[in-house]
Order: structure tokens, then sequence, then C-alpha cells
């Protein structure tokens, strides 16, 4: 509410203000606590009704019959700060690359999709190179996809190698699914990041990503699959990454 104090005096130097008061504070945690007695007790919101009327009235007396004003003293004009004068600068554009400009925005940026298809052609190609080690070497089919499985079946983690040469109906869907979604999501990596990086991405994306993803792999292999990281051939292990 506001009154004839509100209004500066005739002599410039003094106005009158609202005074302040808590009333609002304790008329709010009053309401708050009424409606939070509906999830907890009753004699919370008991308390918080008693609050919020005690507050309304607190409120109402500050206000009426007279309202309580608090007298203010004002500065001098002369002894006032100026008035901020806000600048609103002109902003000049640049083109990319013009003034030897620091940003590089990729200027072609290839879609989800081609992520999506060049994970799952890496992940063929990179699940032949792994048959293709089991049946050279291992003799198995299987022996492959059961080192993968070993990460999601810890049954697999101390099978002998005649138990990892044989086919395991379980194993083969899960090192299936597992290595699909790896495939995929790493695809969808090189779609995002490869534009970002400078120019030849044929040696970003097939030299020195595979040695950075095929180092990465290997060292937290003891972690994620014990067993793959103790039996698998490292050699062929680097061949099948890098042919991803």
């Amino acid at each position: 509410m506001t009154t004839e104090h509100d209004e500066p005096s005739p002599s410039g130097d003094a106005i009158d203000l609202p005074a302040p008061t808590a009333w609002p504070m304790v008329l709010a945690l009053g309401i708050t606590l009424a409606f939070a007695g509906l999830v907890t007790h009753a004699a919370v919101s008991f308390v918080g009704i008693a609050l919020a009327l005690i507050a309304a009235v607190g409120w109402w007396r500050a206000v009426l019959p007279a309202q309580r004003v608090e007298h203010i003293t004002l500065i001098p004009i002369g002894l006032r700060p100026q008035a901020v004068v806000p600048m609103r600068p002109a902003v000049e554009r640049t083109s990319i690359g013009a003034g030897r400009h620091r940003t590089r925005v990729p200027v072609e940026v290839q879609p989800y999709s081609a992520g999506i298809k060049g994970g799952i052609v890496g992940g063929v190609v990179m699940a032949v190179v792994a048959l293709t080690y089991g049946m050279v070497v291992q003799r198995s089919l299987w022996y492959p996809i059961n080192l993968l499985s070993a990460v999601a079946m810890p049954s697999l983690a101390h099978a002998t190698v005649a138990e990892l040469r044989a086919f395991i109906a379980a194993a083969f869907v899960i090192g299936t699914v597992v290595h699909g979604l790896l495939s995929v999501l790493v695809g969808l990596l090189y779609a995002v990041i490869l534009p970002m990086l400078p120019r030849r991405h044929m040696l970003w994306g097939g030299v020195i990503a595979p040695l950075l993803w095929t180092g990465l792999v290997w060292a937290v292999l003891g972690i994620d699959d014990p067993m793959l990281q103790t039996r698998v051939d490292r050699p062929w292990f680097d061949v099948s990454q890098n042919g991803f």
C-alpha cells in the first residue's frame, strides 16, 4: 500500500518507505508446514496453520490502521553518483578463416547413418579377422566368440581351452550382441569426431585412431575381460582392431 508519505518531502532531502517486516516469511513458512502435514503428521499442519494466522495478524497490524514507514534521508544531488550510461558497441561479424581466425568449424559433417553403416562394415571385417584367427590358430570358430562373451559370462572366466573351443549357445548370442553394439557405437563416434579433426581423415581414421583405440582397449581388458587379455593373441588382436 502507498500513502502520501511515499512521495519525497517538499525539500527533496528525505522520503518515507514501507518499513521492513519479517511477517511475509513467517506466513510462507506457515503455509508450507500446513501442506507438509498432509504427508507427514497432523501436528505439523496445526503448527503451520497457527504460524500462518499469527503472521497474517502481524502483517495486517503493520499496515492498518496506519502504515509503518521508514524515514530515509536522501543524499544531496551533487553528491550522488552519476547515472551509468550503457554502451552498445557494434559487433563485427567475421567469416570462417578470415583474418586468420582460429575457430575451425567442420565444413562437411557426415550424417549419423554413415557412422552406423561404417560401424557395421567395420564390425564384419573385425569378425572375419577374429574368426580367421580361431580357425587358423585354435581350430575353432567359437574360440574368439567365447572369449568375448566372458565379459558377461563369469562361468567362462576359468574355462579350459577345450571348453572355449566348443559351441555355447548363450555365449554365441551374447558375443554377437556385444560385438554388434560396440561396432555401431564406435562407428557413430568416428562420424562425430572425424569432421572435427584436421585434414587427412584417412591418416586419423585409418592409422592414428586405430592405434590409440587398440592401446586403450588393451589397457582396460584386464578390468573388463581378464580371460580375453590372458588368452588373446596380441598380433591378431591388433590386426582385427585396425581392420575395423
